[in-house]
């Protein structure tokens, strides 16, 4: 009998727990559906989650079907608890996304919506709520693929109508329908397991309507993976019974797993363990049943594995990578006076098994313990837990934002530990990696040169801390980190001369490096009412965010964007007061970004790398039989292994020439032409010259892809203009834009093209593509003006970001003009030696050089009069 897989998400109070309950109650595994609200629901099994009303773990019920056995997995819909539900995308072999249908798409939707893309995960819907006023089964349907992305469709449709339906979704599917007149179950499955058919029902799980329907189609639809011979499972979750055994939850995805089993793996922190398979469980609810075996497909819980961790992979299934879903604030735990430290980190960190990313820490520099939430809600919980649990009374300071750092481009780093009888050296090649995408270790080492288990002790190593940066403090991340040489002695060799050896090393690289401060960024979604739009879009520009162009609904606006969650934290309760209740914002987590204010926060912070005794750079050397301690700046020229790795032979020239001192980011500016000489000149006497040959934090990825100085001429003017910056700027271009969009566009180059012919300079207009899917982007040329579109995922300021700094780097002698009224666009362009133009004052200019125009022609008729 076939096994599936189904979790059930939805944003809180969408109904998800009821759609759990009822769909258990249809499919006979219950005999009276429970609810959230009379705290009896089946799969709301802790005392919390029953006086909350909410799911806050992750539950698994079973439900047999004819022709399938279905596993639920209900996850928690309340944001603070993503991170939970987020672990649970790996085992699932399909998803039900339950949408209210009277409120439709909501922030935590679009969060959930991008999770379940990231994992790809096949998803079905059922629209929740349609017995209440309000509800509209077609309003609802045009929400979800507006806002979604497409694909979404009625199944409870006739079937002529979901054929026609299914294939406007695929070419091979039309073709299909053309010429048999019908869709087969076979492509239908396959548009579903691809993810580009999401089937939907409508009804009320409360009053089980369409339930049954959703029941049939899970049966009949949900892809069931081919799973492997030999055993692999992956652990989405740790746990403890009421008695406090340790309680491993997985799911087999090959073979199959024995109670009793020796099983091996490696802990978070990269340490070999290798333990018995004590007892197998299979719950549904509260209640479990023992398993002798457990076959491909099946989620259970292990007892006896005390080194697991979530993501973890067992057998021949590898780690999961790093999770979407992060914290972004820290929080001070305060425990009762006389509380022992000690005891205090050992209960939060067995909590912190079960959820590793509260990151416990213990700061001994400021004496307080840190742990990382999402918030209030999971606050409380945390308090609870550690009562209920351990009978400790805690509760939390401020909560502050989580800094991280990473580098701008490559570096090696050498670490040399050889006090008396002790030997060890390891190099390291440090570089920027893709943004979120953690640190990636690796070795490049042949094992005649470095026996394989000290490389495999190196990465060890590197993986079993967080390793502070040299700015803040604050955790490297982004980051792939590659040992490139190292050495053992055959005799004094022990294996923590290469711990020394390799954090050394890391640090060392890290003090040579252009170094990047990160901070969490927010994807907002601002609606106020029109008369407000301009205070929104001025708070967004203040708090050094971006933003769309705006969107009318009604008597309404639509501001869309991103902003620094330091700014926007308290935001919702200002837009509640200055649109008088009318305004509503949501956000979500997008990701870190390169700091807005990175100077205040470094200053803040205090925090001097070369005082840090905990991580020092320097190197340990033997001299005269002792060890002898050398400053890391000279500790290169006496490493005993060539440094092999060849940088850039400009980074290397900049070496040479001096020391390298941890870079420091700069703050975002405004302003119009007339306020350069004054701006540029409060620019350097606060951050430095301004640098044209070097941009600051600037990523390799970015170094090889940047924009060429061509197809355009060398002239002695380069002028290059954010297109839509300006069309929504000027009123003339802006109503034109609110009609038909090409025809503003066609209207601006035609402008700059009589700009362009007069002034004689290179005129590059850059329209920005960035929310256009399959964008390949593109160069034309049109009456003497270069038109750039920019392709998929590629905006207008990144472009001329990379455009101004080739121009700049090249054309030292050229001037190079950018017309934008983007506050970090400026602040970038600034960076690099560019003079900058805002939106209005080159209008003027451009009016100027009509009248100049009109004047000449006047003047040579004249003439020929």
């Amino acid at each position: 009998m076939r096994r599936i897989t189904v979790g059930i998400l939805a944003h809180v109070d969408a109904g998800k727990t009821t759609l759990s309950e009822a769909l258990l109650y249809q499919g006979g595994r219950l005999k009276k559906p429970g609810r959230v609200d009379h705290g009896d629901a089946f799969l709301d099994t802790d005392e919390m989650e029953r006086r909350r009303g909410i799911t806050i773990f992750a539950k698994q019920a079973v439900l047999p079907l004819q022709e399938a056995v279905v596993t639920l997995l209900d996850t928690p819909g309340h944001v603070d608890f993503a991170a939970e539900a987020e672990r649970t995308l790996s085992v699932l072999d399909c998803a039900v996304l339950v949408i209210s249908g009277t409120d439709g798409v909501q922030s935590h939707t679009r969060t959930l919506w991008q999770l379940l893309a990231r994992h790809r995960v096949p998803t079905f819907v059922f629209v929740n709520k349609m017995d209440l006023p309000g509800a509209d089964k077609t309003a609802v349907l045009a929400a979800l693929n507006s806002a979604l992305g497409g694909g979404f469709a009625d199944f409870s449709l006739p079937a002529e109508e979901l054929a026609e339906e299914l294939a406007g979704l695929d070419e091979a599917v039309l073709e299909e329908y053309i010429n048999t007149g019908t869709v087969s179950d076979e492509s239908t499955a396959g548009l579903i397991a691809a993810r580009r058919a999401f089937p939907c029902w409508f009804g009320s799980a409360l009053k089980l309507q369409g339930v049954d329907e959703l029941l049939a189609g899970l049966e009949q639809w949900a892809p069931v993976p081919v799973y492997p011979a030999e055993f692999s499972a992956r652990v989405f979750k740790v746990s403890r019974d009421e008695q406090g055994t340790r309680l491993t939850h997985i799911k087999v995805t090959g073979g199959s797993l024995k109670a009793k089993t020796l099983l091996e793996g490696r802990t978070a922190a990269g340490e070999p363990w290798q333990q018995k398979a004590d007892a197998l469980r299979l719950y549904s609810g509260a209640k479990f049943a023992p398993l002798a075996e457990a076959e491909a497909g099946t989620v259970c819980a292990v007892t006896g594995l005390e080194h697991t961790w979530p993501g973890e992979g067992l057998g021949a299934e590898p780690d999961e990578g790093a999770p979407a879903l992060e914290p972004v604030l820290a929080c001070e735990v305060l425990a009762p006076e006389g509380t022992d430290v000690s005891d205090l980190l050992a209960k939060l960190h067995l909590l912190e098994q079960e959820d590793p990313l509260l990151q416990v820490e213990w700061n001994e520099a400021a004496g307080r313990v840190q742990v990382r939430l999402m918030g209030e809600v999971q606050q409380q919980v945390l308090a609870h837990l550690m009562k209920s649990r351990f009978g400790l009374d805690i509760s939390f300071g401020p909560g502050s934002i989580v800094y991280k750092e990473t580098i701008a481009a490559p570096v090696v780093g050498m670490g040399h530990f050889e006090p008396l009888r002790h030997y060890a050296e390891v190099h390291l090649l440090l570089e920027p990696g893709e943004r979120g995408s953690g640190l990636l270790l690796q070795s490049s080492v042949s094992e005649d040169e470095l026996d394989g288990n000290w490389q495999r002790l190196v990465l060890s190593h590197l993986a079993e801390r967080r390793h502070p940066g040299v700015l803040t403090g604050s955790p490297i991340t982004d980051m792939k980190i590659t040992l490139v040489a190292g050495k053992a002695h055959l005799k004094h060799t022990e294996g923590g001369d290469f711990r020394q050896a390799t954090f050394r090393a890391l640090r060392h690289g890290l003090m040579q490096a252009e170094n990047i401060l990160l901070e969490p960024w927010y994807s907002f979604r601002l609606e106020v009412p029109a008369a407000n739009l301009g205070r929104a879009m001025a708070d967004v520009q203040r708090m050094g965010g971006r933003f769309d162009p705006p969107e009318t609904l009604g008597d309404a606006a639509l501001l869309t964007g991103e902003a620094p969650v330091s700014e926007m934290t308290d935001y919702a309760a200002q837009v509640a007061a200055y649109t008088k209740g009318n305004g509503r914002l949501s956000v979500t987590v997008r990701g870190y970004a390169p700091c807005h204010n990175a100077e205040q926060v470094i200053a803040a912070a205090g925090y001097d790398p070369e005082r840090d005794t905990e991580n020092p750079a320097d190197s340990v050397f033997c001299s005269h039989g002792a060890g002898v301690v050398v400053p890391w700046r000279e500790a290169a020229a006496k490493m005993h292994l060539e440094n092999r790795v060849r940088l850039e032979p400009e980074k290397e020239e900049q070496e040479q020439a001096s020391a390298p001192a941890p870079a420091r980011a700069a703050r975002p500016a405004a302003g119009g032409l007339e306020e350069d000489a004054q701006l540029a000149a409060i620019f350097e006497r606060t951050y430095g010259p301004v640098q044209r040959r070097e941009l600051l934090f600037r990523s390799p990825k970015e170094k090889k892809s940047a924009a060429p100085a061509g197809p355009w001429k060398k002239t002695p003017e380069y002028l290059l203009v954010d297109g839509y910056n300006v069309i929504f700027d000027w009123p003339d271009l802006k109503a034109l834009a609110a009609q038909d969009l090409s025809a503003a566009r066609e209207a601006l180059v035609q402008i700059l093209c009589n700009y362009q012919g007069y002034h004689k300079c290179t005129l590059i207009v850059v329209f920005d593509a960035y929310r256009v899917t399959g964008g390949a982007g593109g160069v034309q040329r049109e009456g003497g003006v270069w038109v750039v579109y920019t392709k998929e995922a590629e905006t207008a300021d990144a472009y001329i970001e990379k455009v101004t700094y080739e121009l700049g780097r090249l054309e030292k002698e050229r001037r190079v003009r950018v017309v934008t009224s983007d506050g970090a666009e400026q602040l970038i362009i600034l960076g690099h030696g560019t003079l900058r133009v805002s939106s209005r004052m080159f209008r003027r200019e451009m009016e100027a050089t009509e009248r100049e125009i009109a004047e000449i022609i006047a003047a040579h008729n004249a003439r020929r009069g």
